[in-house]
């Protein structure tokens, strides 16, 4: 039989890298996605010095065109099939839209929208052979407008919304995909994004392993969507009294308290 294994996007640092650490520790042998090989190479190092299964390392930027096709090619030479596909890569750029570099946003794109559907699309008939499932990392800025981050807030509004339609079309053939939407989490993201969390950040703030926790509960019991952390939680429900036009005052202003 072909060998399993849950490929992991994103996994050089923070969400990603505590991603790895469940599913290794849960028995899953993981392969590592990332820009960086040394990041990647000292994690699964750890993983092993733990009794883990020797992960495989894929050192690849998925912002061009050929990294997925280098992913699969890698998995391919390796004899492995995709069990459980983790889409956490992702990244944003503080600012307004129209000021910041062009070429940058649309690489968003790229990393949060392109890279993560042509996974899940590519990987879907592997998934669902092996009864696996799908894990996508969305934001609690799903939900929202983003006037200071457009381009991301806008990506991570389609991450969810293709999760939800997936877990409904996908859920049919035994495939579990689960979208988790963190708030703030202390994590490398920010200071790529260009901004410092302050106070109210850290009201809704998890920490990166419990983020990771959840979500592997989460995609293990077939849930749809995963909020985690209390605050997280009530923010879906609260949009619901306000109008799109304070909601987007709100977001603004907040965006701007950032800089």
């Amino acid at each position: 039989m072909t060998e399993r294994v849950t490929l992991i996007t994103g996994a050089s640092a923070g969400i990603g890298a505590e991603l790895a650490r469940i599913f290794a520790a849960n028995a899953h042998r993981v392969a590592l996605v990332a820009r960086r090989a040394d990041r990647l190479e000292a994690l699964a190092a750890e993983i092993t010095a733990k009794g883990g299964p020797e992960p495989i390392i894929i050192a690849c930027d998925l912002a061009k065109p050929e990294a997925v096709d280098e992913i699969v090619a890698r998995l391919a030479a390796a004899g492995v099939e995709v069990e459980y596909l983790v889409n956490n890569a992702g990244y944003g750029l503080f600012g307004r839209a129209a000021e910041i570099d062009r070429e940058d946003q649309l690489g968003i794109i790229d990393v949060n929208i392109r890279a993560l559907t042509d996974l899940s699309l590519r990987f879907a008939d592997s998934v669902a052979k092996l009864r696996g499932g799908i894990l996508n990392v969305a934001s609690i800025a799903s939900f929202l407008p983003g006037p200071g981050m457009a381009v991301y807030y806008a990506s991570k509004a389609y991450v969810l919304s293709l999760s939800e339609a997936l877990h409904q079309e996908l859920g049919k053939k035994g495939v579990r995909v689960t979208a988790i939407c963190p708030g703030p989490v202390p994590t490398e993201f920010q200071s790529r994004a260009g901004f410092e969390p302050g106070f109210d950040s850290a009201v809704l703030n998890v920490s990166p392993a419990e983020v990771a926790r959840q979500g592997y509960q989460g995609l293990m019991n077939n849930r749809r969507l995963v909020l985690p952390g209390i605050g997280i939680k009530i923010v879906p429900f609260l949009l619901r009294f306000f109008p799109r036009g304070f909601i987007l005052a709100a977001v603004g202003g907040y965006q701007q308290r950032q800089r």
